[in-house]
């Protein structure tokens, strides 16, 4: 069996700058800035004094939610066509170029109250973000040796941090200060603005990123279609042979629908439960990025020399315990308190936020290289799909869970589902042996895909 070596360097680099664009989408439109314009600002407050915008939460979570079964529908396809055709990079391509269009195009929602097209367009173009991250997640497996994946992987994710906080700038610099209906006219221009970083921030991988394998003949009177939908098929059957990537994407599931909470309502709990000012806001999003880049990196070392699923668990304990520490905010900050400190809730907040911050990185960054080592080269668009298809109704179902809660409870005791995700996730893991999973993936190459 042929041993991947590492790519060289400009083509690694090309692969992280996909990271670093393609943050500025999830971090100004889904974690940070639109996701506030919509609930707060688009979609009219409701009746409930004690949480007048909890008709825009829900709204902006099933948005989210429609977008991720769409992705749950058409990943695993589109990854055994872009396995069986050599055109992932072509996948990639497009799936970029369509997200670009439609962020740009929330511009069109030019009046608050008009809710309606801006609903439709976060489905939209996060159906196309979503789609090109596993796209460009299948590349990984090309990138290095498996032992080396962790480290690929992080570098990509921290250098995505790193997108995501200049995005954020911009954007607050020259358009959105504030959420203020009284600047709708300005917050208009949040969507063209990111779409143009994404677009330009993109380049770099195009130009530098190659297509690793060779396109296979398609057989007369078939069509990709159809293709992919046996390839689909194929891939469901021969997924039996790969026991613990099996339990491993069931673990997963319930820790992707607990970061997807945190990535869309982090900032929405920060300031509708906690309250912070607009000063701490900065500061929690500075210190968060700069320690999810540090968490990603590090934990791809830690990850290279423990092992991946190790280093997976630690990163579960940590977000269970900094959940926690969220959930009792306010009883722990009477408590420091009480020993002649002066400290606000929302400055605890934001300690235990960036804590929290520093695990999400290393958290998604281990889940990509685990679906790395456990998946055979020759099937890596598939199993990537099939990460995709795990994840993503995982996030469906995590943002749309959150979305009836709140309405239920309030925003406090519905965030608390996020801790429990984490922890069954972690009960689900333990039953994953990384030595086994791997040496299948190997048997499976040398074995020539039996």
């Amino acid at each position: 069996m042929q041993v991947t070596k590492r790519a060289p360097l400009r083509e690694i680099f090309g692969w992280c700058m996909f990271d670093f664009a393609n943050s500025s989408y999830t971090t100004v439109i889904i974690t940070v800035i639109y996701c506030r314009v919509f609930a707060e600002v688009i979609v009219p407050t409701s009746s409930n004094p004690t949480n007048p915008y909890e008709d825009g939460n829900f709204l902006f979570g099933l948005a989210l939610f429609f977008s991720y079964l769409l992705v749950v529908v058409t990943g695993p396809l589109f990854g055994a066509i872009s396995d069986f055709s050599a055109k992932k990079k072509t996948f990639l391509f497009w799936s970029y170029i369509s997200c670009v269009i439609s962020t740009a195009a929330f511009w069109l929602v030019s009046t608050p109250g008009s809710w309606e097209l801006g609903f439709g367009l976060i489905i939209l173009s996060n159906f196309f973000f979503a789609s090109g991250e596993n796209f460009a997640s299948s590349f990984l497996p090309h990138l290095g040796p498996k032992e080396e994946l962790g480290k690929i992987s992080g570098y990509a994710w921290g250098v995505g941090y790193m997108g995501g906080l200049l995005s954020v700038f911009l954007v607050q610099t020259f358009v959105a200060p504030s959420i203020d209906p009284a600047i709708y006219g300005s917050l208009r221009f949040v969507g063209p603005l990111t779409a143009l970083f994404f677009l330009l921030a993109g380049i770099p991988t195009f130009l530098l990123l190659k297509e690793y394998q060779p396109a296979i003949k398609i057989p007369e009177g078939e069509s990709y279609l159809t293709i992919g939908f046996k390839q689909l098929s194929e891939s469901i059957k021969s997924i039996r042979h790969f026991k613990d990537l099996v339990i491993y994407l069931i673990s997963l599931f319930f820790s992707m629908a607990a970061l997807a909470i945190v990535i869309a309502f982090a900032f929405l709990y920060g300031n509708q439960e906690i309250k912070i000012t607009s000063g701490q806001e900065t500061a929690l999003f500075i210190l968060l990025q700069f320690f999810a880049m540090i968490g990603a990196i590090f934990f791809g070392f830690v990850q290279d020399k423990i092992g991946a699923k190790k280093t997976f668990n630690i990163t579960l304990v940590f977000w269970i315990l900094c959940l926690i520490g969220i959930y009792f905010v306010r009883e722990i900050t009477g408590f420091v308190n009480g020993l002649g400190v002066d400290i606000s809730v929302q400055w605890v907040f934001v300690i235990f936020g960036t804590l929290a911050g520093s695990g999400v990185g290393s958290t998604q960054s281990a889940s990509r290289a685990i679906v790395g080592v456990f998946s055979p080269e020759s099937k890596s668009g598939e199993f990537f799909g099939l990460w995709g298809l795990s994840g993503k109704l995982a996030a469906a179902i995590g943002v749309f869970a959150i979305g009836i809660l709140q309405k239920i409870f309030d925003l406090r005791n519905a965030f608390l589902v996020v801790a429990v995700f984490f922890f069954i996730s972690l009960i689900i893991n333990t039953f994953v042996n990384e030595k086994r999973g791997i040496e299948k993936a190997k048997d499976w190459e040398r074995n020539g895909g039996h």
